[in-house]
């Protein structure tokens, strides 16, 4: 079994660096995978409402913890309040309806998956207005949100908090009135678009990072084209400096690139429903990049540019007040 190492949280124990991460996989090939990650040593799992797979990783879980074969304490579960959520009455109406879908009794990481809120329609997590634009709530109100969500700490539903895809004016506003700190910012980052920036943000506010997509994202383009958007995905797997350093270790691509995101202190959560490839993903810790590697590496930064998800496929959306980019 794969050996994992961990970041701590401040006050909530430690994470685990290497993640599984579950977007946009369909029920029959998730549930599978998921057995496979959990074979394969994972036991950081990072879904959220909106991915809407909970059940799936739920049954897989209360199987492996049925049997014996693991306890609730040894596995990581991360999952995310939907933009439809964004409000203070939306939080534990949509945690507890993600406890139930993944048939535990709390959730080890919570974030607040978006900056921007929606309006609330029942079964319909990416509304539209007549005129074809995001159905936005635009008085998304952070500070009344993060209340309720210390408040599923308090109740113990919940061990730590976070959010994904701020940016740092809007965490310095959770940070001036937090009474219980996010710990953990969950991001766009790869090798291409570092967000050094940010990073060093978090770095000093004892805040981790998860890096989503850090292997560039190769499936976001079939994701976007289902949105009427249509745009070239960059195969950093096969950048010819990734390459030669794979070739140096004899490694992948995939785990060059991943070694690159923990050797900088982050967390990485890989997505595949390809047996080798999940199992691949988390061998990155029996070799370690070098100065120089590490250095070239730091060098394919192409900043803002790079970014490959901005939520512009929802139409409308850069006017929302609390669009982050």
């Amino acid at each position: 079994m794969a050996v994992n190492i961990f970041v701590d949280l401040p006050g909530c124990g430690k994470m685990p660096v290497l993640g599984y991460g579950t977007w946009q996989s369909n029920d029959d090939e998730l549930e599978r995978a998921v057995e496979l990650a959990l074979e394969a040593g994972y036991r950081h799992i990072d879904t959220a409402y909106v991915y809407e797979n909970e059940k799936v990783i739920g049954n897989v879980i209360r199987r492996w913890i049925s049997c014996g074969k693991l306890k609730r304490e040894d596995l990581f579960l991360v999952t995310k309040l939907p933009a439809s959520g964004n409000r203070p009455e939306g939080v534990s109406k949509f945690l507890n309806r993600s406890l139930k879908n993944l048939q535990v009794d709390y959730i080890d990481l919570y974030l607040i998956h978006v900056p921007m809120g929606f309006q609330d329609i029942e079964g319909d997590l990416h509304p539209m207005t007549p005129e074809g634009e995001i159905n936005m709530d635009v008085t998304t109100n952070h500070v009344a949100i993060w209340r309720e969500m210390e408040s599923q700490v308090d109740a113990g539903l919940v061990k730590a908090i976070g959010i994904s895809n701020f940016n740092k004016n809007q965490i310095k506003r959770i940070l001036d009135i937090a009474r219980i700190k996010p710990v953990n910012l969950q991001q766009e980052l790869h090798a291409y678009f570092q967000q050094k920036e940010m990073v060093n943000f978090c770095i000093e506010h004892n805040i981790s990072v998860t890096c989503y997509s850090p292997l560039g994202a190769p499936g976001l383009g079939k994701f976007m084209a289902a949105f009427g958007k249509h745009k070239e995905m960059p195969d950093i797997l096969k950048n010819p400096i990734v390459t030669r350093i794979a070739r140096k270790w004899n490694k992948t691509s995939a785990q060059v690139l991943l070694r690159h995101c923990i050797q900088k202190g982050l967390v990485a959560i890989p997505k595949s429903v390809t047996a080798s490839r999940i199992e691949e993903n988390i061998n990155i810790f029996d070799f370690e990049l070098d100065d120089d590697d590490m250095n070239e590496l730091n060098n394919l930064d192409q900043g803002p540019i790079a970014r490959l998800l901005d939520f512009t496929l929802f139409p409308g959306i850069k006017k929302h007040p609390e669009y982050p980019f």
